[in-house]
C-alpha cells in the first residue's frame, strides 16, 4: 500500500513536471536582461506587443552565430539589426552568453568569460538593464535614474525601422548611417553605406566604398525631389526631425498592421520594403536603384540620362561629347563640353555694351536636378532668374517646391530625365545656342532688367527723400504715418501740415516710431529683453518714457520675409479691432529697418506655456477653455464680422498672445490675405506658413480659404488639450500626426485619454469631450466638411451636437490600399511654386 502511494507521488511530480517544461515559454518569456538574468543560446527576448525578438541567430548556412533582432511573428525571418557583425560567434560553441558585466555595460561572453562584443559605453553604477522595446529598440538603462545609456537605434546596421533616424551631426561628428550586409548570409558591413547630408537642404545619399553612388535630390518638406515615384510624407509620414544642430531622417507608419522597413541590400539598392501577409513574403514596393541612370554621375558632367533611350546617354543641349571615342564604346563618364563660349566668359558681365548677344536660358523640364545646388534667398522664379543672369559664375538655376531659388556655379552633374515627374532646370547658353529663342529671351530679360532697375532706382530715390525729410523732425517721438509715406518724398511733410491745421487723421493711420526711441526703449534691443523669434524675426519687451510697456518686432536680415509682408501686417491689423486680435501700436522704417509695435503681452505666446513641463500648471483646464473660445472668436470676426474678410494663414499656438488675464489674441498677419466680395477660394503659386497646422488643399495645391483657418484652428485645439505638438508627435509609433491619434481615440470611445494629464483635478468632462469633437471636425481632409467659424463658436458654447468627424487623410486607411492598387497614380503631388515652411 505504501509503495503504491509513493508511485502516486512520482507520477503527480513528474506530470507536474512536465507541465511546467511545456509552459515555461510563456512563462519565463521577458524583454529584459538584469543583472540576475542573461540571455543564452537558445533563449530569446521579446518585445511588449510580441513584436520584435532578440536572440542567437545563424544566417544560411553560414556556421556562424550572431546576436540580433528581426519579427517574432512573422515566418519568413528579416534581421533588422545585428550586435557582434563584425566578429561572428562559432555556430558549434553553445556556451555563449549576452549578460550585464561588472561595470554595467552589455557583454556577449563564452564559457571562458572572453567578450566577443560590448556597448562599451560609461555607467554611473553597475545597476544596468537591457530591455528590447516595443519599436525594436535595444536599450541599456540605468536601472537607478532610468536614463538610457545606448540603444541599438543609434548603431544601425543595413535596415530603418519606423521611428529610427538616421543623419550627422556635424557639431558632434555622430553618424547615424545605414551599411549594408557584405553578402545575404553574411552580416558583416559591407562596401555600401547610406546617411543624409549635412547640406541644406539635405539629401540622401549611397556611398560605395567613400565613392558617390546615388543620391535623393533634395528635401522639399514633403519629399526628395530627385525621386518622383517616391510617396510623399503625407502617405508614408517621412519627415525631418532636428536634434541639435542637424536633421535627422525618419519615417513613421501611418497604420500598426503594416510591416514596412527601408533596407540598403548588399549589392547597394536602397529599398523600401513591406510584409505580404496573404503572400507571405516580402514585398520590395519601391527601389531607388532600378537602372543605370539611377548611379551617380552615370552620364558625366553636363550629360543627361533616360532610362528609356538608346544609348542612354546624351549631352544637354548646346553641349557635346569630350571624348567622342569613350562614347562610342559606351563610356560616357567623361561628360561633355560647351560648344560655344558664353559672353559672360568674355566679358566682365553679361549686360555690358558693345559687340555681342547677351547669354540666355534654356528650359529643361522634368528632370533629376543636379548635384553640388547653392540655394539663393529670393522670393520667385523671376528674382531667381535675374540674379542667374547678372552673375557670370550661375550656369544654371531653378525654383524647387518647398525650396526656393537653386543655382549651381559648377558642372553640372547626374543628371537624369523623368517621365512623368522630376523638376525644371533653366541651363545657361550662349545666345547662338538659343537660335530664334533667344531673341525673345533677350527682349524679355532687358524689358525685365530695365523694368527692375527703374522700379528699384524709384523707391531708392523715394526712400532717401523720406529719409532726408525726416531728419528734421527727429525732437518729435512719433508722426502719423502711412506705408505709402516710404513711396512719396513729400508726403510726411504734408502730413505734418495737416496735423497743424487740425484736420484729423484717417483712422487707419498709425504712429511712426523713431528708430532712437525704441533702440532706447529696448535697451538697444538686448538679448536679455529678448522675447521670442518667429518668420519675420525677433521681438523684444521695450517701455517708452511714459512708462508704458510695448512688444516691438524687428524685421531680421536672414528672415524669408520683407517689405511685403511689414506692408501686408501694418496695413491689415491697422483696420481691424477685436479683442481677440493683438493692438497694433505703430512701427518703424528707417532705411533697411523695418518694425511694428505691438501691446506687450505679459503672459508671452501660448506655445511658451503649453509646451513648457515647467510652466504649463499655470495652464488650468477653464483658462485652456477660454483660450480656445476666444481664439475662435477672433477668427470669426476676421472671416465674418471685420469690415474685411481676411484668411490668416498662419494660426498656430506661437501666434497666441496671452495678456495679463490669460485672454488670447491672435498675432501675426504678415501672411493674411483679405478677400474680395463673395470669393469663397483663392490659388496661390506661393505657399507660406507651417507645416503642421496646414491644410491639405493649401499645402499641396495652394488653395486657400476660411477653411484653411479651420484647419489651423482644429490643430491647435487638439495641441490646447493634450499638450502635444503636432509637428513632433513621436509618442505613439503607429500614428504620424497627433491628428491621426486623436481620432482614433476617438473612434474607440476613449477620447478622453487624449487629455493633458495635468487637467486631471480641473477639467470639465463634457467641454473637454466637446473640444475634441470640434477639433477633428475642423481637421477633416476635404473642407467642404469642415464647419465655418461660426458653427464652431455656437459649438463651444452650447450643447449642440455636431456631426461625426471623418478620419484624416493623415492615417487614412484606404488611401495606403488604394496607393498600392493603383502605381501609375500619384497621390499628393505639390503643385504650387514654393513652400515656405515656418
Amino acid at each position: 500500500m505504501g509503495t503504491r502511494k509513493i508511485d502516486a507521488y512520482v507520477l503527480v511530480s513528474w506530470v507536474l513536471q512536465f507541465y511546467m517544461v511545456i509552459q515555461s515559454p510563456f512563462c519565463v518569456a521577458t524583454d529584459t536582461i538584469s543583472q540576475s538574468k542573461e540571455l543564452s543560446v537558445g533563449d530569446t527576448l521579446t518585445s511588449a506587443g510580441q513584436v520584435f525578438e532578440l536572440g542567437f541567430f545563424s544566417p544560411g548556412i553560414s556556421g556562424k552565430r550572431y546576436i540580433g533582432i528581426w519579427y517574432k511573428q512573422i515566418p519568413v525571418r528579416k534581421v533588422v539589426w545585428v550586435a557582434n557583425r563584425e566578429k561572428p560567434l562559432a555556430a558549434s560553441d553553445t556556451t555563449y552568453a549576452l549578460k550585464i558585466g561588472v561595470d554595467g555595460n552589455l557583454r556577449l561572453v563564452d564559457g571562458n568569460k572572453t567578450i566577443f562584443w560590448s556597448t562599451n559605453v560609461s555607467t554611473p553604477s553597475n545597476n544596468s538593464v537591457a530591455v528590447l522595446l516595443g519599436e525594436g529598440n535595444f536599450v541599456l538603462r540605468d536601472n537607478v535614474s532610468g536614463d538610457s545609456l545606448w540603444e541599438s537605434f543609434h548603431h544601425p546596421c543595413d535596415t530603418l525601422l519606423p521611428s529610427m533616424m538616421i543623419g550627422m551631426n556635424s557639431r558632434t561628428g555622430e553618424k547615424l548611417f545605414m551599411s549594408s550586409w557584405k553578402a545575404e548570409d553574411d552580416p558583416f558591413p559591407g562596401i555600401f553605406v547610406a546617411g543624409i547630408s549635412l547640406e541644406k537642404p539635405p539629401q540622401a545619399f549611397i556611398q560605395k566604398s567613400s565613392i558617390p553612388y546615388w543620391r535623393s535630390g533634395p528635401w522639399n518638406g514633403l519629399r526628395f525631389v530627385g525621386m518622383p515615384n517616391s510617396k510623399g510624407a503625407y502617405l508614408y509620414g517621412y519627415n525631418f526631425v532636428p536634434q541639435d544642430i542637424q536633421y535627422y531622417f525618419t519615417f513613421t507608419l501611418l497604420n500598426a498592421s503594416y510591416v514596412r522597413i527601408i533596407t540598403l541590400t548588399p549589392n547597394g539598392a536602397l529599398q523600401f520594403v513591406e510584409w505580404n501577409e496573404g503572400m507571405k513574403n516580402w514585398n520590395t514596393i519601391y527601389d531607388a536603384l532600378v537602372s543605370a541612370c539611377d548611379v551617380y554621375g552615370a552620364c558625366g558632367p553636363f550629360g543627361v540620362c533616360n532610362k528609356n533611350e538608346s544609348p542612354i546617354c546624351r549631352c544637354l543641349k548646346g553641349f557635346e561629347p569630350k571624348s567622342y571615342k569613350e562614347w562610342g564604346i559606351g563610356n560616357w563618364t567623361s561628360g561633355c563640353v560647351r560648344r560655344t563660349e558664353l559672353l559672360c566668359d568674355k566679358r566682365i558681365g553679361n549686360l555690358s555694351s558693345g559687340s555681342g548677344k547677351i547669354d540666355g536660358f534654356w528650359k529643361f523640364r522634368g528632370i533629376k536636378l543636379p548635384d553640388h545646388s547653392i540655394y539663393v534667398p529670393l522670393d520667385d522664379l523671376a528674382q531667381c532668374k535675374l540674379w542667374c543672369l547678372k552673375n557670370c559664375s550661375c550656369l544654371a538655376y531653378a525654383y524647387i517646391n518647398g525650396i526656393g531659388c537653386t543655382i549651381w556655379a559648377a558642372d553640372l552633374f547626374d543628371i537624369q530625365e523623368f517621365s512623368p515627374g522630376g523638376e525644371d532646370l533653366f541651363l545657361r547658353l550662349a545666345n547662338s545656342e538659343l537660335g530664334k529663342v533667344g531673341e525673345r529671351v533677350k527682349l524679355i530679360i532687358s524689358v525685365s532688367v530695365i523694368s527692375g532697375i527703374t522700379f528699384l532706382g524709384a523707391i531708392t530715390y523715394g526712400l532717401c527723400r523720406w529719409k532726408a525729410n525726416r531728419r528734421g523732425k527727429r525732437n518729435n517721438r512719433h508722426h502719423p504715418f502711412r506705408f505709402s509715406d516710404i513711396f512719396s518724398p513729400t508726403s510726411v511733410t504734408e502730413r505734418g501740415n495737416l496735423m497743424k491745421t487740425g484736420i484729423k487723421q484717417n483712422p487707419s493711420e498709425l504712429p511712426m516710431f523713431d528708430h532712437q526711441i525704441l533702440a532706447s526703449a529696448t535697451n538697444n534691443f538686448n538679448t536679455n529683453n529678448k522675447l521670442g523669434e518667429g518668420g519675420f524675426g525677433p521681438v523684444f519687451k521695450g517701455e517708452l518714457e511714459e512708462g508704458q510697456e510695448i512688444a516691438v518686432k524687428k524685421l531680421s536680415r536672414r528672415s524669408g520675409q520683407g517689405m511685403e509682408e511689414f506692408k501686408n501686417e501694418i496695413i491689415l491689423i491697422s483696420k481691424l479691432q477685436h479683442k481677440n486680435l493683438v493692438r497694433l501700436m505703430g512701427c518703424c522704417a528707417e532705411g533697411e529697418e523695418l518694425m511694428i509695435v505691438y501691446e506687450y503681452m505679459p503672459n508671452r505666446s501660448l506655445d511658451t506655456l503649453l509646451f513648457d513641463s515647467t510652466r504649463s500648471a499655470r495652464l488650468n483646464w477653464a483658462q485652456r477653455f477660454n483660450i480656445i473660445q476666444g481664439t475662435a472668436r477672433g477668427l470669426l470676426y476676421l472671416h465674418r464680422d471685420s469690415c474685411l474678410k481676411i484668411i490668416h494663414r498662419d494660426l498656430k499656438v506661437s501666434n497666441i498672445l496671452l495678456d495679463k488675464g490669460m485672454n488670447p489674441k491672435i498675432s501675426d498677419f504678415g501672411l493674411a490675405r483679405i478677400f474680395q466680395g463673395p470669393q469663397e477660394l483663392a490659388n496661390t503659386h506661393r505657399v507660406v506658413g507651417t507645416f503642421g497646422y496646414m491644410a491639405p488643399e493649401y499645402a499641396i495645391g495652394g488653395i486657400y480659404s476660411e477653411k484653411s483657418d479651420v484647419f489651423s484652428f482644429g490643430v491647435l485645439v487638439l495641441e490646447t488639450v493634450s499638450r502635444k505638438k503636432n509637428t513632433s508627435f513621436q509618442n505613439h509609433v503607429k500614428h504620424l500626426s497627433l491628428l491621426g491619434y486623436a481620432w482614433e481615440l476617438w473612434n474607440e470611445g476613449r477620447g478622453l485619454d487624449l487629455m493633458d494629464q495635468e487637467l486631471a483635478n480641473s477639467f470639465s468632462l463634457s467641454e473637454v469631450m466637446r473640444c475634441i469633437h470640434v477639433g477633428l471636425l475642423c481637421v477633416q481632409d476635404h473642407a467642404a466638411d469642415r464647419p465655418t467659424m461660426s458653427d464652431i463658436v455656437l459649438m463651444l458654447s452650447s450643447e449642440i451636437d455636431g456631426p461625426q468627424p471623418k478620419q484624416p487623410t493623415f492615417t487614412f486607411q484606404n488611401l495606403l490600399h488604394n496607393s498600392q492598387s493603383n502605381k501609375t497614380s500619384s497621390v499628393n503631388v505639390v503643385t504650387v511654386s514654393t513652400i515656405n515652411g515656418r
